[in-house]
């Protein structure tokens, strides 16, 4: 077995989660710790699918944000993934995806997004915490400074918690020489992880 030493440790941190900690309604707790004890293996993260809302705000990756006039545009690095933040007239979700159907509007500064249409795959985090395809998340963007904005995500979802909950975080704007989105072809790295049961066995002769 690889000894990885502190490389694999798992720091001290606060929650992000305001109020303690996410009411899970009490039969909903199993799945989630079943999510936890197989995460090396189940998370989405490590099969590169899709990182889902809010979950891909927060990714240890960066993305950019561009705003025209008809909406507002959100890349990431991770998977290649994006969304569209529709800022006209709202739309229902067509079809369930991994990053929902968004619109948006403006109330002062603050940026209000409204999600729907999630497919309830995704995770929140790498602890394993979940929601069904009936989520549906309330993101707030204010800006506070040229370097930071404040993010907000109220997370509302009867099917598995008893009420809505909120996180809250600081956005930090990379501020590096020449900074830019890269590529992160995360597919190849999950290859094995997806499909390595399906490989040709090969037969050992005598």
């Amino acid at each position: 077995m690889w000894q990885t030493g502190s490389i694999g440790a798992e720091p001290a941190g606060q929650s992000v989660v305001e109020g303690g900690p996410i009411p899970y309604k009490p039969e909903k707790l199993a799945k989630k710790k079943e999510n936890y004890e197989n995460r090396r293996t189940n998370d989405p993260e490590a099969k590169c699918y899709m990182p889902g809302v809010p979950r891909a705000n927060y990714m240890p990756y960066p993305f950019q944000i561009v705003q025209s006039p008809k909406g507002i545009l959100m890349v990431y690095e991770f998977a290649s993934a994006n969304r569209f933040v529709n800022m006209g007239k709202p739309q229902e979700a067509g079809s369930d995806t991994w990053m929902g159907t968004n619109n948006g509007k403006w109330e002062g500064d603050t940026l209000v997004v409204d999600v729907t249409g999630l497919n309830g795959l995704a995770w929140f985090d790498r602890a394993g915490d979940y929601a069904s395809n009936n989520l549906h998340v309330v993101e707030r963007y204010t800006r506070t400074d040229p370097y930071h904005i404040r993010y907000e995500a109220t997370i509302e979802d009867p099917s598995v918690f008893t009420k809505p909950w909120k996180i809250s975080m600081p956005l930090y704007k990379v501020v590096d020489k020449n900074a830019q989105l890269l590529d992160f072809k995360c597919v190849e790295f999950s290859e094995e992880l997806l499909y390595g049961q399906f490989k040709k066995q090969t037969s050992s002769t005598k």
